[in-house]
Parts: C-alpha cells; structure tokens; sequence
C-alpha cells in the first residue's frame, strides 16, 4: 500500500509544472550567510515596548503591496498574490505575461545598505547578517525564478508609496515589450 502511494506521488509530482521547473535550475553558487539565533543567550537584548513594535511588523498584506496590487487592478490586470509554489514567495505574479513582482522592505532587504549599514547601532551582531542573508536570498530567488522563465521586477516600499506611477511604468515597458505572449 505505501509503494502505491508512493508511486501515485511521483507520477504526480512528474506532472506538475513548478517540480519540472525546479529539476530544471541550475544551482545558485554563493554559500549562505549564517545568521545567529536572537536570544540573550547569544548577548542579544531587546526592549519589551520594541519586541512588541516588531511583532506587528507583517510579511504580506502590506499598505504598499496593498496599493500596488489595487492599481493593477483597476488597470485590468489579473494576477495571483503570494504565491507559495514560487521561490520567495513573490506578493504578485501575474502568470498571462511570466512576470513576478516583489515588493520590498526598505530595512528589511537592505535599501542603500552599504550606507545604512553603519548606522546601526544596537544588535549589530544579529541584525547585520540577518540583513545581508534576506539580500543573498533575494538574489537567489531571482535567479531561481529567472531559471523558471520568469521575468522578475522588484521595488522598494517607498517606490510605490512615493512614485506608483513610475512602478506602473516598468511593468507596462516589460508588457509592451519584454513579454512574449
């Protein structure tokens, strides 16, 4: 009975487009940043009133990604949001034109970085590896996804909150012009 199971699922996963997609990738080279474990053991301290601050930063759903995906829509796109199957878990794709769209965090992702990076100042330890490991993994999810036939476009949070209409812009020219479809 298990081998059956078993067997089911592999034909299964043969079948699907992202498992055939994946075998597919060539292997990002660069190895991984390690990032220390944020406890006090480690010599890391936070504030109570800070801790809870972080806690309700969200990872999707965010008033830019919000805003970005409302204006596509009223534009007449229509597209997927975080997709789980993806590399990176992409906030939009629109899968008519193979276009993934990020949109990323100013300190999260490392905005200006080689100069913000001195500007830290407390948990530096924790917090400089932890930044430069989500940049690392960016740039493997857009070389994953790039592997997959994926056109990716990311942009900061203040891009869109700021300049919607210049974001708007560049998935227009990719359309227009990169696209295949």
């Amino acid at each position: 009975m298990v081998t059956n199971i078993h067997f089911f699922i592999c034909v299964f996963l043969e079948h699907d487009f992202f498992y055939q997609q994946f075998c597919k990738m060539k292997k990002y080279k660069e190895p991984a940043i390690k990032v220390p474990r944020f406890s006090e053991a480690n010599g890391f301290y936070t504030t109570k009133k800070r801790s809870e601050i972080m806690a309700k930063i969200k990872a999707t759903e965010t008033k830019p990604e919000i805003r970005l995906r409302k204006t596509l829509w009223a534009l007449g796109f229509r597209y997927r949001k975080n997709v789980k199957k993806l590399p990176g878990n992409p906030d939009i794709v629109i899968s008519k034109f193979k276009l993934v769209i990020f949109i990323d965090g100013s300190f999260w992702h490392g905005y200006n970085w080689k100069e913000k990076r001195e500007k830290i100042k407390s948990n530096r330890n924790f917090w400089i590896p932890k930044i430069e490991r989500n940049i690392q993994r960016d740039k493997e999810n857009n070389h994953k996804l790039q592997q997959m036939g994926f056109h990716v476009l990311r942009f900061w949070d203040h891009q869109v909150k700021k300049e919607i209409s210049a974001c708007i812009t560049r998935i227009f020219e990719y359309i227009n012009e990169g696209s295949e479809y």
